[in-house]
């Protein structure tokens, strides 16, 4: 697995929104993060990951998930699965949203780091900044490092499906609807 010699928390774009993040086991990482956006501890981070492998090795991945990975990833869609009890251990996330941005820095970054657990960056509850110039003015003495990137982004969250219950559950829609996501599995 990864190792993490110093906490580190970077803000970078990806293919929706630009996200503020730190590796998945980093604990002073995730709780800077928490600080910084004033966010409620209850509301977990998304984790953002290069590759299926990636993600198999935090979470539980049927051959249903698999199809829509190789379908929809990498993309804007995060899958809510069973955390891997290192996971659970380390962090305490029995369930983890999980993602493969389709954006060239941040797939580098993910590469470099491995799974990174992410939100987007603004105050809990506001609208995402999704600038570079005006996330800098704002957080740049706050995280270790921002990177800019030449790629555009969507502007747009990723849609959020809950797959850890009998029942596929929309949790936030974006540009890939529910209905996309059934057909795929034949629902």
């Amino acid at each position: 697995m990864w190792v993490n010699f110093m906490s580190k928390v970077i803000i970078f774009p990806t293919d929706t929104v630009y996200g503020i993040g730190c590796p998945i086991f980093d604990i002073e990482g995730i709780h800077k993060i928490y600080d910084i956006k004033h966010r409620s501890l209850e509301k977990p981070l998304a984790c953002l990951c290069a590759n299926l492998e990636q993600i198999e090795s935090i979470a539980e991945v049927n051959e249903q998930i698999k199809k829509l990975i190789v379908t929809f990833l990498p993309g804007p869609l995060t899958l809510i699965l069973k955390s891997k009890q290192e996971v659970y251990t380390k962090i305490g996330y029995r369930t983890i949203g999980v993602r493969i941005p389709n954006c060239k820095l941040a797939q580098h970054l993910l590469n470099e780091n491995g799974p990174m657990l992410t939100t987007s960056v603004n105050e809990s509850g506001e609208v995402p900044l999704n600038t570079y110039d005006e996330i800098k003015l704002k957080y740049q003495d706050m995280v270790d490092e921002i990177y800019d990137s030449t790629e555009s982004s969507s502007n747009l969250s990723s849609t959020v499906v809950d797959f850890t219950q009998e029942e596929i559950r929309l949790l936030r829609e974006g540009s890939i609807t529910l209905k996309q996501i059934k057909d795929r599995l034949d629902v």
